[in-house]
């Protein structure tokens, strides 16, 4: 038996690979951001809670700060669907 011979081994295809490639983009590209926008609505409100003079002032940084991170996770999404895809 040569040791280049592959019997009884499973290749993954490019379209399986590419179909795991996507579902991982995703899951931590939604994730991540959805972890960063719970910590920032929590800190946020915290302050709000502490200084509630400054509400407006937290509350139009917080919706700033959430936009950027779905930002992020539309991003992934459309690195996703571009692996799948193309």
């Amino acid at each position: 038996m040569s040791p280049c011979r592959t019997e009884g081994v499973n290749h993954m295809d490019e379209a399986s690979i590419k179909l795991i490639m996507t579902g991982l983009t995703i899951a931590l590209g939604g994730a991540m951001p959805a972890l960063g926008i719970g910590l920032l609505s929590a800190k946020a409100m915290e302050a709000i809670g502490r200084n509630p003079e400054a509400a407006d002032s937290i509350r139009t940084t917080m919706v700033l700060g959430l936009a950027f991170a779905e930002a992020i996770a539309i991003y992934a999404l459309v690195a996703g669907l571009i692996i799948r895809f193309v």
